[in-house]
């Protein structure tokens, strides 16, 4: 019934996934092979357990090496195409394709396919909103896509509620990840069971015998027992409470299993120029980072960098901040906004407008405004210790906290919600 289940999903949401990418082609089709490659890999993982007895960790690591394998496919073909028009495509099924590592999380692992499918819907509510006048199939595109890890939530659910179930009895493989089942039928039937084999030899039987007649002995089976004298007991003699360090079991990973294996190597840093758009990648403490020249239509992307500020001089049309960490950006103008996505500690500061600051799933932003810059609108969500700082006529800054705790009323058929002012 679990392999059925999962077989289920194959051949439902992710078929009609795997056909709408198709139909659009180019990038999404191809990146949606990979995607295709690593449920495949899944599918015969979750095959294997119904098959064989839990093994032990590291044996598992090696049976996932497969499904790990497509899963830093799928992400590198994203890296290796940024330019690619169907960015913000390959971006959400790169950000949402680590659901596969729920065989890894021991206790609940539904809510880390919920998490990575609200981590890939900032890029499909781009496709949504980009698409959603020019062509309809990206629209179902990417509302397959996220039915495709709904369902996959629900039969875990369903299926695995605490963690993946080993129901099976034989030994786990030994040259590693099992091969693709065969495309014949089903295998032929075990040869019917020697019941001759099962009886007992007379060695066993005197075996037993004997033990039972241990266990008749009544009172008189303590008398060879040792008596536990005053100086073995630890309450009375203290140099036996020292000892060594009890076991920790090693602390897991908030995430899952985004990665199976080790952290990927540095990259090298990347700063260049592909047409319209400007790619600043890797840098780390690099305070020297300008982007001199830019047209009015061109985009700005830095992505994870660290400990570096980012001067951009003439106005431009976008600035994206993507997984970046305890960065800065100076800017003269934007046309449409600058945004910060997984970033922490990081800081803007705009000398001339800004109609626009998106910030989602950051922790720490400051932004320093400019007298031309007051009618910016800031939309936030999933983001913490964001603060807005207000030039006065002296020269100094007045700090403005976001606010990050809400509260809701019931008003009818509808909702109200207030900011809750902090008490601090």
């Amino acid at each position: 019934m679990s392999v059925a289940g999962f077989e289920d999903i194959v051949e439902s949401s992710l078929a009609q996934y795997l056909s709408l990418s198709a139909k659009i082609g180019g990038d999404v089709a191809q990146h949606a092979q990979f995607v295709k490659a690593a449920f495949d890999a899944q599918l015969r993982y979750v095959t294997l357990a119904t098959e064989i007895a839990q093994p032990a960790q590291a044996k598992q690591m090696e049976l996932l090496q497969p499904t790990s394998t497509q899963i830093s496919a799928v992400q590198d073909y994203r890296e290796k195409h940024r330019s690619s028009p169907f960015f913000n495509h390959l971006s959400a099924i790169s950000e949402s394709i680590p659901a596969l590592g729920w065989v890894c999380v021991a206790m609940k692992p539904g809510p880390l396919v919920k998490e990575m499918n609200d981590a890939g819907q900032f890029y499909t509510n781009r496709v949504l909103k980009e698409w959603k006048e020019k062509d309809a199939t990206h629209v179902e595109w990417a509302r397959a896509w996220i039915q495709t890890l709904t369902e996959l939530q629900a039969y875990i659910k369903q299926y695995h509620t605490t963690g993946l179930v080993w129901s099976g009895k034989g030994a786990a493989p030994a040259g590693g990840a099992p091969p693709p089942p065969p495309p014949g039928g089903m295998p032929p039937p075990p040869p019917p069971l020697d019941l001759n084999a099962l009886k007992l030899d007379s060695a066993a039987g005197d075996d037993r015998s004997a033990l039972f007649a241990q266990i008749n002995q009544g009172a008189d089976i303590t008398k060879n027992l040792k008596k536990v004298t005053g100086e073995m007991q630890t309450h009375k003699n203290p140099s036996l409470r020292t000892g060594p360090a009890p076991f920790k079991t090693p602390a897991s990973s908030s995430s899952g299993a985004t990665s199976f294996g080790a952290a990927p190597p540095a990259k090298e840093p990347v700063f260049t120029r592909d047409g319209k758009k400007w790619l600043i990648e890797y840098q780390k403490n690099n305070s020297g980072l300008l982007v001199d020249n830019a047209e009015m239509n061109n985009v700005v992307y830095m992505f994870r960098c660290e400990g570096s500020t980012l001067t951009v001089k003439g106005k431009v049309n976008n600035i994206v901040l993507d997984s970046c960490k305890k960065c800065s950006l100076l800017f003269d103008s934007v046309v449409a906004s600058v945004e910060f996505v997984n970033c922490q500690s990081v800081q803007m500061q705009v000398l001339g407008s800004v109609p626009t600051v998106s910030i989602d799933k950051t922790d720490g932003c400051q932004m320093y405004l400019s007298k031309d810059s007051l009618g910016v609108e800031i939309v936030s969500s999933k983001s913490s210790e964001m603060n807005i700082l207000l030039p006065e006529e002296s020269g100094d800054y007045t700090e403005l906290a976001l606010p990050e705790q809400y509260k809701t009323f019931i008003n009818g058929k509808t909702l109200k919600t207030v900011c809750v002012d902090s008490l601090g």
